[in-house]
Protein backbone atom coordinates (compact mmCIF):
# COMPACT_ATOMS: atom_id res chain seq x y z
CA UNK A 1 0.00 0.00 0.00
CA UNK A 2 2.73 2.45 0.97
CA UNK A 3 4.79 1.76 -2.16
CA UNK A 4 1.70 2.36 -4.27
CA UNK A 5 1.08 5.59 -2.37
CA UNK A 6 4.62 6.75 -3.09
CA UNK A 7 4.30 6.02 -6.78
CA UNK A 8 0.93 7.75 -6.93
CA UNK A 9 2.22 10.90 -5.27
CA UNK A 10 5.24 11.03 -7.53
CA UNK A 11 3.07 10.53 -10.61
CA UNK A 12 0.88 13.42 -9.50
CA UNK A 13 3.96 15.57 -9.12
CA UNK A 14 5.02 14.65 -12.65
CA UNK A 15 1.64 15.13 -14.33
CA UNK A 16 1.59 18.90 -14.03
CA UNK A 17 -0.59 21.01 -16.27
CA UNK A 18 -1.03 24.64 -17.14
CA UNK A 19 2.57 25.85 -17.48
CA UNK A 20 2.38 29.62 -17.43
CA UNK A 21 6.02 30.72 -17.46
CA UNK A 22 9.52 29.27 -17.59
CA UNK A 23 12.60 31.01 -16.25
CA UNK A 24 16.13 29.82 -17.03
CA UNK A 25 18.79 31.38 -14.87
CA UNK A 26 22.21 32.45 -16.16
CA UNK A 27 24.71 29.60 -16.50
CA UNK A 28 26.58 30.71 -13.39
CA UNK A 29 23.45 30.24 -11.28
CA UNK A 30 22.70 26.91 -9.60
CA UNK A 31 18.90 26.82 -9.88
CA UNK A 32 16.15 27.00 -12.47
CA UNK A 33 12.41 27.10 -11.92
CA UNK A 34 9.14 26.84 -13.78
CA UNK A 35 5.77 28.07 -12.54
CA UNK A 36 2.79 25.80 -13.08
CA UNK A 37 -0.90 26.17 -12.39
CA UNK A 38 -0.69 24.99 -8.78
CA UNK A 39 2.98 24.61 -8.00
CA UNK A 40 6.49 25.79 -8.64
CA UNK A 41 8.99 23.35 -10.15
CA UNK A 42 12.54 23.90 -8.90
CA UNK A 43 15.72 22.32 -10.24
CA UNK A 44 18.52 22.65 -7.72
CA UNK A 45 21.48 20.54 -6.64
CA UNK A 46 20.67 17.89 -9.23
CA UNK A 47 17.15 17.36 -7.88
CA UNK A 48 13.82 18.24 -9.46
CA UNK A 49 11.36 19.40 -6.78
CA UNK A 50 7.77 20.65 -6.72
CA UNK A 51 6.32 23.12 -4.23
CA UNK A 52 2.62 23.84 -3.92
CA UNK A 53 1.84 27.58 -3.72
CA UNK A 54 -0.25 27.30 -0.55
CA UNK A 55 2.64 25.30 0.98
CA UNK A 56 5.09 28.05 0.02
CA UNK A 57 2.94 30.77 1.54
CA UNK A 58 2.37 28.66 4.67
CA UNK A 59 6.14 28.24 5.10
CA UNK A 60 7.11 31.86 4.67
CA UNK A 61 9.84 32.77 7.15
CA UNK A 62 9.28 36.51 7.17
CA UNK A 63 8.89 38.23 10.54
CA UNK A 64 5.17 38.66 9.92
CA UNK A 65 4.69 34.95 9.23
CA UNK A 66 7.23 33.29 11.51
CA UNK A 67 8.70 33.95 14.94
CA UNK A 68 12.41 33.15 14.62
CA UNK A 69 12.95 33.44 18.41
CA UNK A 70 10.41 30.75 19.29
CA UNK A 71 10.59 28.86 15.96
CA UNK A 72 6.80 29.01 15.72
CA UNK A 73 4.45 30.04 12.94
CA UNK A 74 2.67 33.38 13.27
CA UNK A 75 0.67 32.98 10.08
CA UNK A 76 -2.88 31.64 10.33
CA UNK A 77 -2.81 28.78 7.82
CA UNK A 78 -6.60 28.78 7.69
CA UNK A 79 -6.56 32.30 6.28
CA UNK A 80 -4.45 31.51 3.19
CA UNK A 81 -6.34 31.76 -0.10
CA UNK A 82 -6.33 28.21 -1.47
CA UNK A 83 -6.10 29.63 -5.01
CA UNK A 84 -3.11 31.86 -4.18
CA UNK A 85 -0.53 32.37 -6.96
CA UNK A 86 2.72 34.35 -7.01
CA UNK A 87 2.71 37.71 -8.76
CA UNK A 88 6.48 37.67 -9.30
CA UNK A 89 9.13 34.98 -8.78
CA UNK A 90 12.90 35.19 -9.04
CA UNK A 91 16.12 33.66 -7.70
CA UNK A 92 18.71 35.94 -6.16
CA UNK A 93 21.71 35.17 -3.95
CA UNK A 94 20.81 31.50 -3.41
CA UNK A 95 17.25 32.37 -2.44
CA UNK A 96 13.90 31.94 -4.12
CA UNK A 97 12.01 35.23 -3.80
CA UNK A 98 8.23 35.34 -4.27
CA UNK A 99 6.00 38.40 -4.26
CA UNK A 100 2.42 37.50 -3.42
CA UNK A 101 -0.81 39.37 -4.24
CA UNK A 102 -1.01 42.40 -1.95
CA UNK A 103 2.77 42.86 -2.00
CA UNK A 104 3.91 40.44 0.71
CA UNK A 105 7.36 39.06 -0.08
CA UNK A 106 8.77 35.66 0.92
CA UNK A 107 12.42 34.59 0.71
CA UNK A 108 13.36 30.91 0.85
CA UNK A 109 16.90 29.58 1.01
CA UNK A 110 17.38 27.18 -1.90
CA UNK A 111 19.17 24.72 0.38
CA UNK A 112 16.26 24.93 2.88
CA UNK A 113 13.77 24.18 0.12
CA UNK A 114 15.85 21.23 -1.07
CA UNK A 115 16.18 19.86 2.45
CA UNK A 116 12.43 20.09 3.08
CA UNK A 117 11.10 18.98 -0.28
CA UNK A 118 9.03 15.83 -0.57
CA UNK A 119 11.42 14.53 -3.20
CA UNK A 120 14.38 14.79 -0.83
CA UNK A 121 12.41 13.29 2.07
CA UNK A 122 11.25 10.45 -0.16
CA UNK A 123 14.88 9.54 -0.94
CA UNK A 124 16.43 10.09 2.50
CA UNK A 125 16.16 8.35 5.87
CA UNK A 126 14.84 9.91 9.03
CA UNK A 127 17.24 7.98 11.23
CA UNK A 128 20.55 6.55 9.96
CA UNK A 129 21.10 3.09 11.41
CA UNK A 130 23.49 0.18 11.23
CA UNK A 131 21.43 -3.00 11.11
CA UNK A 132 23.19 -5.87 12.79
CA UNK A 133 23.36 -9.53 13.61
CA UNK A 134 25.69 -10.95 16.22
CA UNK A 135 28.82 -10.95 14.04
CA UNK A 136 28.23 -7.44 12.69
CA UNK A 137 27.84 -6.02 16.16
CA UNK A 138 30.80 -7.85 17.65
CA UNK A 139 33.08 -6.94 14.73
CA UNK A 140 32.21 -3.27 15.20
CA UNK A 141 34.20 -3.35 18.46
CA UNK A 142 31.96 -0.80 20.15
CA UNK A 143 33.34 0.23 23.51
CA UNK A 144 31.12 0.79 26.54
CA UNK A 145 31.09 4.15 28.25
CA UNK A 146 32.61 4.37 31.73
CA UNK A 147 30.55 5.71 34.60
CA UNK A 148 32.92 8.46 35.75
CA UNK A 149 33.59 9.81 32.24
CA UNK A 150 29.97 9.47 31.15
CA UNK A 151 28.68 11.48 34.09
CA UNK A 152 31.16 14.34 33.64
CA UNK A 153 32.03 14.58 29.94
CA UNK A 154 29.61 15.74 27.23
CA UNK A 155 31.82 14.24 24.50
CA UNK A 156 31.33 10.83 26.12
CA UNK A 157 27.57 11.39 26.29
CA UNK A 158 27.55 12.32 22.60
CA UNK A 159 29.48 9.16 21.69
CA UNK A 160 27.06 7.10 23.77
CA UNK A 161 24.05 8.65 22.02
CA UNK A 162 25.63 8.08 18.60
CA UNK A 163 26.12 4.39 19.37
CA UNK A 164 22.56 4.17 20.66
CA UNK A 165 21.15 5.80 17.51
CA UNK A 166 23.17 3.61 15.15
CA UNK A 167 22.74 0.24 16.85
CA UNK A 168 19.71 0.61 19.13
CA UNK A 169 21.72 -0.47 22.18
CA UNK A 170 24.46 1.12 24.29
CA UNK A 171 26.27 0.14 27.47
CA UNK A 172 27.75 1.90 30.50
CA UNK A 173 30.21 0.07 32.75
CA UNK A 174 31.33 0.56 36.35
CA UNK A 175 28.01 2.03 37.52
CA UNK A 176 27.63 1.74 41.32
CA UNK A 177 25.25 -1.12 42.07
CA UNK A 178 22.45 0.91 43.58
CA UNK A 179 19.06 2.04 42.35
CA UNK A 180 20.11 5.65 43.02
CA UNK A 181 23.19 5.41 40.77
CA UNK A 182 21.14 3.74 38.05
CA UNK A 183 18.60 6.54 38.25
CA UNK A 184 21.38 9.14 37.99
CA UNK A 185 22.92 7.56 34.91
CA UNK A 186 19.56 7.35 33.15
CA UNK A 187 18.73 10.97 33.95
CA UNK A 188 22.00 11.96 32.27
CA UNK A 189 20.33 10.76 29.06
CA UNK A 190 16.63 11.54 29.39
CA UNK A 191 13.58 11.94 31.57
CA UNK A 192 12.24 8.81 33.23
CA UNK A 193 8.80 7.67 32.08
CA UNK A 194 6.61 6.57 34.95
CA UNK A 195 4.27 3.68 34.17
CA UNK A 196 2.10 1.24 36.09
CA UNK A 197 5.36 -0.38 37.20
CA UNK A 198 6.44 2.85 38.86
CA UNK A 199 9.25 5.26 38.07
CA UNK A 200 12.39 3.28 38.98
CA UNK A 201 11.60 -0.37 39.51
CA UNK A 202 13.58 -3.07 41.26
CA UNK A 203 12.45 -6.67 40.99
CA UNK A 204 13.36 -10.28 41.67
CA UNK A 205 11.72 -13.57 40.74
CA UNK A 206 8.96 -13.25 43.32
CA UNK A 207 5.91 -13.00 41.02
CA UNK A 208 4.98 -9.76 42.77
CA UNK A 209 3.44 -8.58 39.50
CA UNK A 210 1.28 -10.44 37.00
CA UNK A 211 4.12 -10.79 34.50
CA UNK A 212 6.47 -13.66 33.63
CA UNK A 213 9.40 -11.23 33.90
CA UNK A 214 9.00 -11.62 37.67
CA UNK A 215 10.09 -15.28 37.52
CA UNK A 216 13.15 -17.43 36.86
CA UNK A 217 11.79 -18.63 33.54
CA UNK A 218 13.47 -18.01 30.20
CA UNK A 219 11.87 -15.22 28.18
CA UNK A 220 11.73 -15.30 24.40
CA UNK A 221 12.65 -12.17 22.43
CA UNK A 222 10.05 -9.44 22.66
CA UNK A 223 9.47 -5.72 22.90
CA UNK A 224 8.13 -4.26 26.14
CA UNK A 225 4.80 -2.46 26.67
CA UNK A 226 3.46 -3.48 23.26
CA UNK A 227 0.07 -3.07 24.97
CA UNK A 228 0.60 0.70 25.27
CA UNK A 229 -0.80 2.88 22.49
CA UNK A 230 2.70 4.37 22.46
CA UNK A 231 5.14 1.68 23.61
CA UNK A 232 7.93 2.92 25.87
CA UNK A 233 10.85 4.15 23.84
CA UNK A 234 13.89 3.11 25.87
CA UNK A 235 14.36 0.19 28.24
CA UNK A 236 17.13 0.37 30.88
CA UNK A 237 18.41 -2.69 32.77
CA UNK A 238 20.98 -2.95 35.56
CA UNK A 239 21.68 -6.26 37.32
CA UNK A 240 22.46 -5.29 40.91
CA UNK A 241 23.33 -8.80 42.03
CA UNK A 242 23.06 -12.43 40.95
CA UNK A 243 24.03 -15.35 43.15
CA UNK A 244 23.40 -18.26 40.82
CA UNK A 245 23.74 -19.43 37.23
CA UNK A 246 22.24 -18.47 33.87
CA UNK A 247 20.26 -15.30 33.30
CA UNK A 248 22.11 -13.98 30.25
CA UNK A 249 20.31 -11.22 28.36
CA UNK A 250 19.32 -11.80 24.73
CA UNK A 251 19.30 -8.89 22.26
CA UNK A 252 18.03 -9.07 18.65
CA UNK A 253 17.90 -6.24 16.11
CA UNK A 254 14.26 -6.39 15.04
CA UNK A 255 14.86 -4.03 12.12
CA UNK A 256 17.60 -6.31 10.76
CA UNK A 257 15.19 -9.26 10.80
CA UNK A 258 12.33 -7.21 9.35
CA UNK A 259 14.50 -5.94 6.50
CA UNK A 260 15.49 -9.53 5.71
CA UNK A 261 11.78 -10.31 5.52
CA UNK A 262 11.17 -7.29 3.28
CA UNK A 263 13.86 -8.55 0.88
CA UNK A 264 12.74 -12.18 0.82
CA UNK A 265 8.98 -11.71 1.06
CA UNK A 266 7.81 -8.12 0.43
CA UNK A 267 4.16 -9.17 0.46
CA UNK A 268 4.52 -10.58 3.97
CA UNK A 269 6.34 -7.46 5.15
CA UNK A 270 3.60 -5.25 3.72
CA UNK A 271 0.87 -7.33 5.37
CA UNK A 272 2.52 -7.06 8.79
CA UNK A 273 2.90 -3.32 8.25
CA UNK A 274 -0.77 -2.87 7.35
CA UNK A 275 -2.83 -5.09 9.64
CA UNK A 276 -3.36 -3.76 13.20
CA UNK A 277 -3.42 -6.27 16.05
CA UNK A 278 -4.14 -5.88 19.75
CA UNK A 279 -1.87 -6.43 22.72
CA UNK A 280 -3.25 -6.63 26.27
CA UNK A 281 -1.81 -6.36 29.76
CA UNK A 282 -4.31 -7.82 32.20
CA UNK A 283 -3.30 -7.89 35.86
CA UNK A 284 -5.54 -8.86 38.72
CA UNK A 285 -3.69 -9.21 42.03
CA UNK A 286 -4.34 -8.02 45.55
CA UNK A 287 -2.36 -4.82 44.98
CA UNK A 288 -2.61 -4.20 41.22
CA UNK A 289 -5.56 -3.98 38.89
CA UNK A 290 -4.74 -3.23 35.23
CA UNK A 291 -6.21 -3.78 31.81
CA UNK A 292 -4.15 -1.91 29.22
CA UNK A 293 -4.70 -2.33 25.47
CA UNK A 294 -2.62 -1.11 22.53
CA UNK A 295 -3.51 -1.54 18.87
CA UNK A 296 -1.14 -1.28 15.94
CA UNK A 297 0.64 -3.27 13.24
CA UNK A 298 3.66 -5.37 14.12
CA UNK A 299 5.82 -3.37 11.73
CA UNK A 300 5.41 0.41 11.52
CA UNK A 301 6.82 2.43 8.62
CA UNK A 302 6.81 6.08 7.58
CA UNK A 303 4.35 6.38 4.68
CA UNK A 304 6.52 8.76 2.65
CA UNK A 305 9.68 6.61 2.42
CA UNK A 306 8.69 3.20 3.85
CA UNK A 307 11.41 3.46 6.51
CA UNK A 308 10.78 1.36 9.61
CA UNK A 309 10.47 3.21 12.90
CA UNK A 310 8.75 0.73 15.28
CA UNK A 311 8.39 -3.02 15.72
CA UNK A 312 5.70 -4.23 18.11
CA UNK A 313 6.47 -7.90 18.74
CA UNK A 314 5.39 -9.67 21.91
CA UNK A 315 3.86 -13.11 21.63
CA UNK A 316 3.16 -13.18 25.37
CA UNK A 317 0.91 -10.13 25.35
CA UNK A 318 -0.65 -10.37 21.89
CA UNK A 319 -4.41 -10.45 22.33
CA UNK A 320 -7.24 -12.14 20.44
CA UNK A 321 -6.82 -11.72 16.69
CA UNK A 322 -10.18 -10.14 15.99
CA UNK A 323 -8.96 -7.24 13.82
CA UNK A 324 -8.11 -9.43 10.81
CA UNK A 325 -10.74 -10.58 8.25
CA UNK A 326 -11.13 -14.36 8.04
CA UNK A 327 -9.75 -14.49 4.50
CA UNK A 328 -6.54 -12.69 5.61
CA UNK A 329 -5.85 -14.55 8.89
CA UNK A 330 -4.02 -17.47 7.27
CA UNK A 331 -1.74 -15.14 5.30
CA UNK A 332 -1.06 -13.09 8.46
CA UNK A 333 -0.02 -16.20 10.38
CA UNK A 334 2.27 -17.21 7.52
CA UNK A 335 3.84 -13.73 7.48
CA UNK A 336 4.18 -13.77 11.27
CA UNK A 337 5.94 -17.15 11.03
CA UNK A 338 8.38 -15.78 8.46
CA UNK A 339 9.24 -12.82 10.72
CA UNK A 340 9.54 -15.09 13.77
CA UNK A 341 11.90 -17.37 11.85
CA UNK A 342 14.16 -14.40 11.06
CA UNK A 343 14.05 -13.16 14.66
CA UNK A 344 15.01 -16.61 15.97
CA UNK A 345 17.97 -17.29 13.71
CA UNK A 346 20.93 -18.07 16.02
CA UNK A 347 23.22 -15.77 14.02
CA UNK A 348 20.95 -12.84 14.89
CA UNK A 349 21.20 -13.41 18.66
CA UNK A 350 23.52 -11.28 20.77
CA UNK A 351 23.92 -12.76 24.26
CA UNK A 352 25.22 -10.47 27.00
CA UNK A 353 25.87 -11.22 30.66
CA UNK A 354 24.67 -8.22 32.67
CA UNK A 355 27.11 -8.33 35.55
CA UNK A 356 26.70 -5.85 38.43
CA UNK A 357 27.85 -2.43 37.26
CA UNK A 358 26.91 -2.90 33.58
CA UNK A 359 23.86 -0.90 32.47
CA UNK A 360 22.27 -1.43 29.06
CA UNK A 361 20.04 1.03 27.21
CA UNK A 362 17.76 -0.66 24.65
CA UNK A 363 15.75 1.02 21.90
CA UNK A 364 12.44 -0.67 22.66
CA UNK A 365 11.03 0.42 19.30
CA UNK A 366 13.72 -1.55 17.49
CA UNK A 367 15.67 -4.09 19.55
CA UNK A 368 13.97 -7.11 21.09
CA UNK A 369 15.24 -8.49 24.38
CA UNK A 370 14.85 -11.73 26.29
CA UNK A 371 16.77 -13.87 28.77
CA UNK A 372 17.76 -17.40 29.55
CA UNK A 373 16.44 -19.08 32.69
CA UNK A 374 18.47 -18.72 35.85
CA UNK A 375 18.96 -20.09 39.33
CA UNK A 376 19.57 -18.35 42.61
CA UNK A 377 18.85 -14.84 43.78
CA UNK A 378 18.88 -12.25 40.97
CA UNK A 379 17.94 -8.60 41.43
CA UNK A 380 17.46 -6.16 38.57
CA UNK A 381 16.54 -2.51 38.55
CA UNK A 382 15.73 -0.21 35.69
CA UNK A 383 13.19 2.08 34.14
CA UNK A 384 11.72 3.33 30.91
CA UNK A 385 12.87 6.59 29.35
CA UNK A 386 10.89 9.03 27.24
CA UNK A 387 11.91 8.57 23.64
CA UNK A 388 11.33 12.17 22.59
CA UNK A 389 13.76 13.48 25.18
CA UNK A 390 16.50 11.04 24.22
CA UNK A 391 16.21 12.09 20.58
CA UNK A 392 16.12 15.75 21.64
CA UNK A 393 19.37 15.30 23.56
CA UNK A 394 20.94 13.72 20.47
CA UNK A 395 19.80 16.56 18.19
CA UNK A 396 21.24 19.14 20.58
CA UNK A 397 24.62 17.48 19.92
CA UNK A 398 24.08 17.85 16.18
CA UNK A 399 23.24 14.16 15.67
CA UNK A 400 20.56 13.11 13.18
CA UNK A 401 17.65 11.68 15.12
Amino acid sequence: MFCRLHRSVLRQAQLLRGVSRSTALPRRACATFRTHEQCLELHYGGTQMHFNYVWLRDHCLSAASYNSKTNQRNLDTGSIDLTIRPERTRVEEDHLVITWPGGHMSRYSLSWLAENSFERKYQSTEQPRILWNSDIYKNANITSSKWDTFMSCDDELKKFLQNYLLYGIAFIDDVPTTVEATEAVTQRVSLIRETTYGRMWCFTSDFSRGDTAYSQLALDRHTDTSYFQEPCGIQVFHCLKHEGTGGRTLLVDGFYAAEKLRQSSPESFELLAQVPVKHDYIENTDRHQNHITGIGPLLNVYPWNNEMYLIRYNNYDRSVLNTIPHDVVQRWYAAHRELTTELRRPENELWVKLTPGKVVFIDNWRVLHGRESFTGSRQLCGCYLTRDDVLSAARCFGLQA
